[in-house]
């Protein structure tokens, strides 16, 4: 009888050890597919948010569609991509945090000729300047300025595969500020790993993007000016207080800090 109690303990402890705790991705997207070289259009969908998310540029996805200015489409339309770029959808990945970096000036500062294209901004406002913080907003020679004030934690992956921005941790509910003039094209939460995300046409080049917001203060079609307040920096669709910020030219990323004022 002792035998058959000391068993049936073991048994019911050995049960217990083997209980297990379902662990869940929550960085695992559930990405848009797109079939037979269509993907249908949803509610809130943007002709440049859907160039946006599979790497396409805005322009050559309208020829390809016989979409002409002022490029509107709606929920249920057939949009094409056969005979063209990638499908891959354009997701901003939560990475492996760095150890936070000052951008710190060059010793020998570029010359102007080595700054990419200006996508055809003025230095028409000057965004606010937070004492002591290591990336400070300012006004570009070429008229692009920092979208926010705070540390940078994340940089540009030159293969696209890891981060196809910068990351700049801050304080929630901070201003986040329009890079360049331009149209905003898209101001929503449409695309998964992107958060409220506002993103601004500045020219038939250039767009770029700002996700992760607490609250958008922009809509679709609003003309904004360089360093106006767009949206409110949160952690929507992350896990941390950050601003996530793109600059895509011809719909590829690029590097923003090639592009930005050197701190």
């Amino acid at each position: 009888m002792v035998a058959i109690a000391v068993c049936s303990l073991l048994a019911a402890c050995s049960s217990t050890s083997r209980s297990t705790t379902t662990v869940v991705d929550r960085n695992a997207q559930q990405k848009p597919t797109v079939t037979s070289g269509q993907y249908m259009v949803r509610p809130g969908d943007t002709l440049y948010s859907i160039a946006f998310r599979y790497g396409w540029d805005w322009k050559a996805l309208a020829a390809r569609n016989n979409i002409s200015a002022p490029y509107t489409i709606r929920p249920g339309q057939a949009i094409r991509f056969d005979g063209g770029s990638s499908k891959t959808p354009s997701v901003a990945k939560n990475t492996t945090p760095v150890a936070p970096v000052v951008v710190n000036k060059p010793a020998t500062p570029p010359s102007s000729a080595s700054k990419p294209t200006t996508p055809g901004a003025t230095n028409s406002a000057q965004p606010p300047v937070s004492s002591g913080t290591p990336a400070v907003a300012g006004a570009a020679p070429g008229g692009w300025i920092w979208p926010t004030n705070g540390t940078l934690i994340g940089r540009f992956a030159s293969n696209g595969s890891l981060n196809k921005g910068i990351d700049i941790a801050g304080q929630l509910g901070q201003p986040v500020l329009a890079a360049s003039n331009g149209t905003v094209v898209y101001a929503g939460s449409g695309l998964r790993g992107y958060g409220e995300l506002v993103i601004i046409k500045h020219s038939d080049t250039y767009v770029s993007a700002y996700g992760h917001n607490r609250r958008l203060l922009v809509r679709e079609g609003q003309q904004v000016k360089v360093g106006q307040n767009i949206a409110e920096m949160g952690s929507t669709g992350t896990d941390r207080v950050k601003l996530h910020f793109e600059i895509r030219r011809q719909g590829k990323p690029v590097d923003p800090l090639q592009y930005l004022p050197s701190r």
